[in-house]
């Protein structure tokens, strides 16, 4: 298989698994010296590394029991680069429904995750989030 065949399929298996296990999806995929963007101008916008995100993880679990499944709408690839085009179905503890859009830019060095740089409505998300 090549590169950008495992990149993909490696990126497939991040986004699916965030819905089911948060924490564990950031650990298995990422590598330790990975980056994550959220891009915007809100509190949960800026720049974090793979221990923060993991911090962030039980955050998530606990805002959101039911996990966070998200879909995948589209996917391309090239060599070390992946984008997903993603939209998550959520209910938070309050009950309220959370729906977001993404699109995730992701990089990939010997099959791990070294850099994602992530669209989404931050505005929304700090609803939930509380940023």
């Amino acid at each position: 298989m090549d590169e950008t065949r495992i990149n993909k399929e490696a990126a497939r298996k991040f986004v699916e698994g965030m819905g089911q296990d948060f924490a564990g999806a950031i650990d298995l995929a990422m590598a330790d010296d990975c980056r994550i963007v959220t891009m915007g101008t809100t509190a949960i916008s800026g720049e974090r590394t793979k221990a923060q995100a993991l911090q962030a993880a039980a955050m998530v679990g606990q805002l959101f029991p039911g996990g966070l499944p998200t879909v995948i709408n589209s996917m391309i690839a090239e060599g070390d680069r992946v984008a997903v085009a993603a939209e998550s179905f959520a209910t938070h503890v309050s009950g309220r429904p959370y729906n977001n859009k993404y699109l995730f830019l992701m990089r990939y060095r010997d099959g791990k995750l070294i850099e994602m740089i992530e669209y989404l409505d931050t505005e929304l998300a700090a609803k939930f989030f509380g940023g």
